[in-house]
């Protein structure tokens, strides 16, 4: 097996304090013997904190002018290693600030070198005295990929990847210059087939997570935008359908009309003619961006939706007949609203996994 001394550690890092130094000298105690560091426009005032290379000649240090952010950090170190170090195996990105635990990262390392795949350094959020932000933050992610990307990634915010040389030029194209980044690097993983894995890691927080430059609010909503644009397509596609079943139901059909589960059925399918069209659309240009291949995705994306479509027609029709005489257009919309909520659940995998789910070449 390779040796940990083809393994180079990525430190980005803005303004630190006395823990990089601490950091970089555990990891050289553990084996690393070559740790690229990206001062990420740090001032002055905190520029001393950084290791003087000729004390210490297994660390370079590249230089951001300006603050670029954390993504852009990486996708420079990336590109350093591409581009000087032909005998790197592989790379393992580190935070400075002491959360990871020098033994942590040599683990994750040696996995990736057994395994050839992506190893996330995983902490246990369950155990008592972890900042609420960073629970909450994290569960919500976790579940967020797991119910809208099918990916089962315990710790998201993880700062610890131990990632083979061979998968770091696809990685250096993904979307993303901060915090952003680190969660499109891991919807890339599903984009472009990247294998990865998880290995437990000491769950460390230090001071209560004050060094940390993540801002709850304004990066958790930059990466919650890129989630759900997954989402955004479906949702909008079943307000178009609910709007035009409502409307075609109460131009086309008066009340008092006798036959109102077949009246149901052709609003239903009249609806989903036009809703169909604009979720694929969008899905096919915007959300999954195949922008190739269109033919191929449209005859999928009809059988589904015309399987979907006699569903939810029969479903909403069969379900009238529960309903008292004269029932409300109102009332009617609603159950159809209960009937295409659970479908949505099952259309959106379906989209995801089959109609668009043709991995991205690297």
């Amino acid at each position: 097996m390779a040796s940990i001394s083809k393994v180079t550690v990525i430190l980005p890092s803005l303004n630190p304090d006395e823990k990089l130094l601490k950091t970089v000298k555990g990891l050289i105690e553990v084996g690393f013997t070559d740790i690229v560091i990206i001062n990420d426009g740090s001032d002055t005032e905190h520029t001393k904190n950084f290791p003087d290379t000729e004390e210490y000649p297994q660390c370079t240090v590249i230089n951001h002018w300006i603050n670029r952010g954390k993504g852009a950090g990486l996708k420079t170190a990336f590109a350093y290693v591409v581009k000087t170090r032909p005998e790197c195996i592989g790379v393992v990105t580190v935070d400075g600030d002491g959360q990871h635990r020098p033994e942590d990262v040599r683990a994750c390392a040696m996995r990736m070198l057994e395994e050839d795949k992506v190893i996330l350094g995983a902490r246990n959020f369950n155990l008592p005295g972890i900042p609420a932000r960073s629970v909450f933050g994290n569960k919500m992610t976790s579940f967020v990929f797991k119910f809208l990307c099918g990916m089962r990634i315990t710790d998201t915010q993880t700062g610890l990847r131990a990632i083979p040389r061979e998968h770091l030029e696809t990685l250096m194209t993904v979307k993303g210059d901060r915090f952003e980044y680190e969660t499109n690097m891991l919807l890339a993983f599903k984009d472009y087939d990247i294998p990865y894995g998880e290995n437990p890691i000491d769950t460390v927080y230090i001071e209560e997570n004050k060094t940390s430059h993540f801002n709850p609010l304004r990066d958790s909503l930059r990466i919650y935008k890129q989630i759900f644009g997954y989402a955004f397509s479906s949702l909008s596609a079943t307000a178009i359908d609910l709007g035009a079943f409502a409307l075609f139901f109460w131009l086309l059909f008066p009340k008092g009309i006798e036959n109102k589960e077949l009246c149901t059925a052709v609003c239903s399918v009249m609806a989903r003619v036009i809703s169909s069209f604009c979720n694929y659309f969008i899905n096919c240009r915007f959300v999954f961006a195949k922008k190739k291949g269109a033919k191929h995705t449209l005859l999928k994306y009809y059988t589904l939706a015309i399987g979907v479509m006699i569903i939810s027609s029969l479903s909403t029709a069969g379900m009238t007949l529960l309903l008292p005489e004269g029932a409300a257009t109102g009332l009617i919309t609603v159950v159809k609203a209960a009937i295409d909520t659970l479908l949505f659940l099952l259309t959106f995998t379906l989209q995801r996994e089959w109609v668009f789910g043709g991995k991205k070449k690297k």
